[in-house]
């Protein structure tokens, strides 16, 4: 690739100078015609495009659709500029609006200066005549006047340079540059090979990757579909046996129910009175009522003397418990106050008892002081 960039594209055409636009006024048949080549060689079809060392070689069918596709080009971009020319026309002339029912448009002169108006155009003959012109004759070429005094000097073979000696460095570098050029060629043939053979190998695998991708795309559907219709197949099955045992089951409600439907209407009508008897009806309309008002008067009047009664008890019971209490708490009392007399007499016996017990035995010890005196 370094040896690539250091090669560079060189333009071969010799330098040419722009052709004027305007004619000149006479015709000069000594100079021929000049040639209408563009001026930049970026629009100028001769230069090549692209890599400058593979050929560029088309088939005729791409040169045939290239040049299909530049008619094309040309006719669409004739048939905008007509378009385009119509459009302004159409701009350019103020449009009267459409007449309404019952009536037309015609031509007035609004002018100050009224003008005969007529179909015909006026035709004026004129004649001309022009005078005979001889092309100009060639000018002469230019030739300088000499100035100056003539010199002349001998160069004799081999004084100025070696032709041998000189074209050596030539030759050596227009031989580098071939062989230069034709290995960057050969390289870049060969890499062109690879590639293609690379692309050769990365479309037998892609095609090889697709091909399976497609067969697992197959084997799914197929695996996707044979599930569905197992799926739908179960939904079917659990469908009609659901509605079987629905069946079932409303066929065995329906036996159940009928069997004893006579029996419960029966019974559901005697219950709310539709089938009774007259004395049974009489008498739990009318004696039943009757017998239990005058059973709860019974009661409540029992209830009441019972009440009273209760509280009677209740009364006495309270005043006896009292006077009882009363009774219970003044013998208390008593008792108290007797222990407390006893206790304080048995107190004086016994304190007579410790006085005369200490006198006696002061007694005797005086007696027997004066017995032994």
């Amino acid at each position: 690739m370094a040896q690539r960039s250091r090669v560079g594209y060189e333009f071969a055409q010799p330098p040419a100078a722009v052709p004027h636009k305007r004619r000149a006024p006479y015709r000069d048949p000594l100079m021929p015609p000049p040639m209408e080549s563009p001026a930049n060689i970026m629009f100028d079809k001769r230069v090549v495009r692209g890599n400058t060392y593979a050929a560029q070689v088309l088939p005729p069918s791409a040169q045939a659709e290239a040049e299909r596709r530049q008619i094309e080009a040309e006719q669409r971009a004739r048939r905008r500029e007509l378009e385009g020319q119509t459009r302004r026309d159409h701009l350019d002339i103020p449009r009267t609006p459409s007449p309404v029912d019952g009536r037309r448009h015609i031509d007035v002169q609004t002018e100050n200066y009224l003008e005969e108006l007529s179909d015909r155009v006026p035709e004026v003959e004129e004649a001309t005549q022009t005078e005979a012109f001889m092309d100009r004759p060639p000018s002469p070429l230019f030739i300088p006047t000499k100035t100056g005094l003539d010199k002349e000097t001998q160069i004799l073979p081999g004084d100025l340079f070696d032709f041998d000696l000189e074209v050596e460095p030539i030759l050596e570098v227009l031989v580098g540059k071939t062989l230069e050029q034709g290995l960057m060629e050969v390289l870049e043939e060969e890499e062109l090979e690879n590639i293609r053979k690379h692309q050769e190998e990365f479309e037998q695998i892609r095609n090889a990757e697709l091909a399976e991708v497609q067969r697992l795309e197959e084997e799914v559907k197929r695996k996707d579909a044979e599930k569905k219709r197992r799926l739908n197949q179960e939904r079917a099955r659990v469908k009609a046996e659901k509605e079987l045992r629905e069946k079932v089951a409303a066929r065995a409600f329906v036996s159940n129910y009928l069997t004893n439907l006579q029996k419960n209407a029966f019974s559901s009508l005697v219950h709310e009175g539709h089938f009774f008897d007259p004395l049974t009806a009489e008498v739990e309309e009318k004696f039943m009522p009757w017998l239990l008002g005058r059973v709860e008067t019974r009661l409540g009047a029992e209830n009441t003397a019972r009440a009273a009664a209760s509280d009677v008890l209740r009364h006495t019971i309270s005043v006896g418990l009292e006077r009882a209490l009363a009774a219970k708490a003044q013998r208390a009392e008593e008792a108290r106050l007797a222990a407390e007399k006893a206790a304080e007499e048995e107190r004086l016996r016994l304190e007579a008892e410790a006085a005369a017990a200490q006198a006696a035995a002061e007694a005797a010890a005086k007696g027997e002081g004066e017995d032994d005196e």
